[in-house]
């Protein structure tokens, strides 16, 4: 027999939605506590505006988009950028990190009112394939250093390896690893969660996690506001996550659509999906959290199930909030050992460089045109070397470098191509 399948608006009953609600929670969950844990944050906030963020989201999309907003890793790159190497002096630099994510969603906002009135086209303009497919894989690259460090396989020059850290972050790391491969079922779309309890057992049975902290933590709580300091490097240095994250959602926006059969291009529209995404962007940056963007790990659940109401989506959202106020859960999220969310991030990231290269095959990008040859190259060499450029007090490195190569240079070719003195290659 068919499996049923619930539309958008169907209300489902209360003994079904429940699990399916808490499915969802938990497939955005290893992968969206794992950004407040990079940043060093109160993951309280963070699970707080998830929630909120995906209730308005479908409030502004008129009821019309199941979707789910969780942590956002194209902003990880530059954010640890802007808070330097120097972690005692994360907490104040954070301050200018907010103020960077506060106009990402101000620039995502004006984007979607761009998308209502022009359409999105011309976003290929200055970011074709040959670019974008890039520099999704320079995000995942550009913190494969970082990642390896918190496994403990990377060490700092007189450091000595502490073996039982580099057993765990591999335990873990092997366990989504396998678990990507070898789950079967709905459990196939919480990998990174499934691991994140493995590896935390592992340390715990190695001595690794004392849990006074649980024990004594209230299970009542108010969430960490902090307000955001606004600095023109560290804007300049997070606009070019923006288009990332704009290309993410798009592809998301094209694949939710595919899933549910409608025709989300027309009503509400792509630029209101945007919109609902730049609002809470904003917002989270204001209050302390971090950008958010439509989880593909929720979508691929919603696939699974065929279950494609906005109540199951809600649900989830109320049980992220619920879980922001209780103390226990934030202590045990804030117990995770380094080692465990390094080989979780070991397999994350590389995850990511992964997608931008399958961005490329899936745009059939042409590479013996000349012109996606040299782009791509160019945005490589320049984003994966220790090469900085800076225009006035603002450093350009890495991903952010590679962005901007990446506008300049098409921009370029558009202009020439218009002006007709380039080869067909």
């Amino acid at each position: 027999m068919d499996r049923k399948i619930f539309q958008i608006n169907e209300k489902i009953p209360i003994l079904l939605l429940i699990p399916l609600c808490i499915q969802h929670t938990l497939a955005m969950f290893g992968a969206s506590v794992l950004v407040p844990a990079i940043f060093c944050i109160d993951p309280g906030i963070v699970l707080l505006m998830n929630g909120v963020g995906t209730i308005g989201y479908i409030l502004i999309c008129d009821r019309r988009i199941p979707a789910f907003l969780g942590s956002s890793f194209a902003f990880i790159p530059p954010g640890l950028i802007i808070l330097g190497s120097n972690k005692s002096l994360w907490t104040m630099h954070y301050q200018s990190v907010l103020g960077a994510f506060v106009v990402s969603g101000i620039i995502l906002i004006g984007i979607s009112f761009i998308i209502k009135f022009f359409g999105y086209q011309w976003l290929k303009i200055i970011f074709p394939p040959a670019v974008l497919g890039p520099i999704i894989t320079l995000i995942g690259l550009s913190l494969s250093d970082i990642a390896a460090k918190m496994s403990g396989i990377i060490i700092n020059p007189g450091e000595s390896y502490d073996i039982s850290s580099i057993i765990i972050s591999m335990i873990t790391f092997f366990t989504a690893f396998f678990g990507t491969i070898l789950l079967r079922g709905i459990i196939v779309t919480i990998p990174i969660l499934f691991a994140i309890i493995i590896g935390f057992i592992s340390a715990f049975i190695m001595g690794k996690i004392n849990l006074y902290n649980v024990i004594n933590a209230n299970f009542f709580i108010l969430p960490h506001f902090i307000a955001p300091k606004f600095s023109f490097d560290a804007i300049i240095t997070m606009v070019p996550a923006v288009f990332v994250v704009i290309s993410e959602h798009i592809g998301h926006f094209i694949l939710t659509q595919h899933i549910i059969e409608k025709n989300l291009m027309q009503n509400p529209g792509l630029h209101r999906s945007i919109l609902g995404n730049g609002i809470f962007t904003m917002i989270s940056g204001f209050l302390g959290s971090v950008p958010n963007t439509t989880y593909g790990e929720n979508i691929s659940v919603m696939a699974l199930t065929k279950v494609y109401s906005i109540w199951v989506m809600i649900g989830a959202a109320i049980i992220s909030i619920l879980m922001s106020f209780n103390g226990k859960i934030i202590s045990i999220i804030q117990s995770i050992p380094i080692p465990v969310m390094g080989g979780i991030s070991l397999f994350l990231f590389g995850i990511i460089s992964i997608v931008g290269i399958r961005y490329l095959i899936t745009e059939k990008v042409d590479y013996n045109k000349n012109k996606n040859l040299i782009l791509s190259a160019t945005i490589f060499i320049f984003g994966i070397s220790n090469t900085t450029i800076f225009l006035g007090n603002v450093q350009l490195k890495g991903v952010t470098l590679g962005a901007f190569l990446g506008i300049i240079l098409s921009l370029s070719i558009h202009l020439f191509e218009r002006m007709n003195i380039t080869n067909e290659n």
